[in-house]
């Protein structure tokens, strides 16, 4: 594919993105896409060729990069637990940070259209299995040698997507109820970070 052609393709794909984050699949018009893309509606056809491929598309890359970033920072076997925990920990906050209308993209689509969940599920099943294998053994391991408190990895997961998803999809209803606290974002979001960080590690502390 010449460069040209890799310019127009990834045009479309931002302006899907966009699309579909702000619309939902049922929303989001091939139209306003090739619009917001620069091209004509035949050529987003000719790259994609239906609004349920590029929808795909845009949800596997989407996994993948969060995949990456995840697996990334929990992957760093050279480095003490708690220190990898911690990483992951920030490093699945700063992905949402960057993609903060996703995980209401993602409930939403599964609310609407039950059947796309098990797509999702399965995607997110092979980003899971691998990373809780590994991290589950080492949880035991630390356990066993008395440095922290017994932990099944799939609820310390379901503990740090629940901290770090939730300021992002819920902010429209903390912002009045914080005031000035979440007044300034970047702050707020910069101590809700921090904050999940210690919560995830005092979780792990032996008593």
């Amino acid at each position: 594919m010449t460069k040209p052609a890799r310019n127009k393709e990834q045009a479309i794909l931002e302006a899907a993105e966009r699309e579909f984050l702000d619309k939902g699949f049922a929303g989001a018009r091939t139209t306003s896409i090739a619009e917001a893309a620069g091209v004509t509606h035949a050529m987003l056809h000719y790259y994609f060729r239906t609004k349920e491929q590029l929808f795909e598309r845009i949800l596997d890359e989407k996994t993948r990069l969060m995949s990456q970033s995840v697996l990334t920072a929990f992957g760093q076997p050279d480095l003490p637990l708690q220190e990898r925990i911690r990483d992951g920990v920030e490093s699945h906050f700063d992905f949402i940070a960057a993609n903060p209308d996703l995980p209401r993209f993602i409930v939403n689509e599964v609310f609407s259209r039950p059947e796309r969940y098990e797509a999702m599920r399965r995607r997110i099943r092979i980003i899971a299995e691998g990373l809780m294998h590994d991290i589950q053994q080492e949880l035991d391991a630390s356990a066993a040698r008395g440095e922290t408190e017994p932990v099944d990895a799939r609820m310390l997961l379901l503990d740090i997507i629940s901290l770090n998803v939730f300021p992002f999809i819920g902010f429209h209803i903390i912002e009045p109820v914080f005031g000035d606290l979440s007044g300034d974002r970047e702050r707020f979001f910069g101590m809700r970070r921090a904050e999940n960080v210690e919560i995830i590690l005092r979780r792990l502390k032996k008593a």
